[in-house]
């Protein structure tokens, strides 16, 4: 059973966020993305309160993604990113984004805490921020 409901459209939607955000990170960074997205569905917490949808956690605006503004996310998604979309989905999940609310690429290293969120890791050159479970019980 999905972790979240979509549809044909709401998949090829999440798969170009995928690679729009993270195409230099690897599969496993796609991944990533992918669960902040689905923890934003799923959420319904913090600065996600109300997002239902794949189509309005990609565009939400303020607190959406940068990649909707470029226009490499406006390309037709391709199949690899597709399965990725469908595995996040359905369910998959990766440690650090496993409770993930938001990530960000500094220049440098890590911060503690951004937005008053906690690091709870790091990928190759992405730093994943999660809630405390008290926050934003439905992402644990």
């Amino acid at each position: 059973m999905a972790a979240i409901k979509s549809n044909s459209e709401e998949v090829k939607l999440l798969a170009r966020l995928l690679r729009a955000e993270a195409e230099g990170e690897g599969n496993q960074g796609m991944l990533m993305v992918g669960n902040v997205g689905v923890n934003r569905v799923l959420g319904n917490c913090i600065d996600f309160k109300n997002i239902r949808t794949i189509q309005q956690m990609v565009y939400q605006s303020p607190g959406g993604f940068e990649a909707t503004q470029k226009g490499y996310f406006y390309q037709a998604a391709r199949d690899n990113e597709l399965a990725l979309a469908k595995r996040v989905i359905n369910g998959e999940r990766l440690w650090p984004s496993t409770n993930a609310l938001w990530y960000f690429r500094p220049a440098g290293s890590c911060p503690p805490t951004w937005w008053d969120q906690r690091l709870v890791g790091k990928f190759k050159a992405h730093c994943f921020y999660a809630p405390k479970q008290s926050e934003c019980p439905a992402v644990y």
